[in-house]
């Protein structure tokens, strides 16, 4: 079912969004062609023996993933949730 915006597609001319994956692989390339990857793994294993508290949080990362983030939402007030009944609408 449309929304009503014409062919739901958004704003005519918006560069937003995720780039082509053609762009993303000349990059990857680009920077393969500078810097070896296994060089950049190396220099970063020996900042984490040395310490570097945000290489150890980066090596961590890569290597198990990130957490899930919580989000606690606040809520103002002093409101009591119990008894809430939801009604589900009848056709």
């Amino acid at each position: 079912m449309a929304d009503g915006r014409k062919n739901n597609k958004g704003t005519k001319g918006n560069k937003g969004g995720r780039p082509p994956k053609v762009d993303e692989i000349k990059k990857i390339d680009l920077m393969d062609s500078v810097l070896i990857p296994r060089e950049a793994w190396e220099a970063l294993a020996n900042k984490v023996k040395e310490g570097d508290t945000q290489a150890i949080k980066e090596w961590i990362a890569h290597r198990y993933g990130k957490p899930k983030e919580l989000k606690e939402h606040a809520v103002r007030g002093n409101m009591n949730f119990e008894g809430i009944i939801i009604d589900e609408p009848t056709e």
